[in-house]
């Protein structure tokens, strides 16, 4: 078992990370098998949050109103985060966005990890679900504010050293860190039908959105159509 490695989670506007947005990043240092530091920092998005999302995740766009933007947090989390080994569960969703953004900021991010999902998945195949709530059930891991980024990659860190206990000397691969994979698709220019659709929203909803067609990616045209249609 690691003793040594940074346990992560992010929460989103969505799951798409070319299209939506982090909007916490939640991480716990650990050295020598204890805690050493904390990160736990909102990020203002571009976009409202969702009524879906609050739901899931509690986090509300007052909450967010003051946060610093994407460009300051994650070149924060990326100091934080040193050579460490990655930690998370289904960790390549939330390395994904963290690729992304960083790819948003022209910072590179290339990482190790281990999922404690694809863990559970081999280990604890009879489970009917191996989601981070229900496997914290199973093994009565406590998470005070489940999806909440630092509560569950708190949970998530528990989770590890649990199934390590339990599994390593089993499945010694699964334990393995292994090369992070996610590539970040170059930003493409929006169509003429999105341009038209945009702009036909803005009038129908009296929006003022700050947009320039001329440099307006397709990403970014998604992003601010389903804000419009969703808000």
């Amino acid at each position: 078992m690691l003793k040594s490695y940074t346990a992560f989670d992010v929460e989103t506007t969505g799951l798409d990370p070319q299209i939506n947005e982090i909007i916490e990043i939640g991480a716990l240092k650990v050295r020598d098998g204890k805690v050493a530091g904390r990160f736990m920092e909102f990020i203002r998005p571009k976009d409202t949050i969702s009524g879906t999302i609050t739901n899931l995740t509690g986090i509300t766009n007052e909450m967010v109103a003051d946060a610093r933007s994407e460009a300051e947090v994650i070149p924060a989390f990326l100091d934080f985060c040193e050579d460490d080994v990655l930690i998370g569960h289904n960790v390549r969703f939330d390395y994904s966005f963290m690729k992304t953004g960083a790819a948003r900021c022209g910072l590179s991010f290339e990482k190790s990890g281990i999922d404690t999902l694809k863990i559970a998945q081999t280990a604890l195949s009879a489970l009917p679900s191996k989601s981070l709530s229900d496997l914290c059930a199973h093994y009565q891991i406590e998470n005070k504010a489940a999806h909440r980024a630092y509560h569950d990659a708190l949970a998530t860190a528990k989770l590890y050293q649990t199934l390590a206990h339990y599994f390593e000397a089993e499945y010694p691969s699964l334990f393995q860190p292994m090369q992070l994979t996610y590539k970040v698709k170059k930003s493409q220019p929006a169509t003429e039908k999105q341009i038209a659709f945009l702009a036909k929203l803005c009038r129908q909803k009296h929006a003022s959105l700050a947009w320039d067609p001329e440099t307006l990616s397709r990403s970014e045209a998604s992003r601010l159509i389903d804000s419009l249609l969703n808000g």
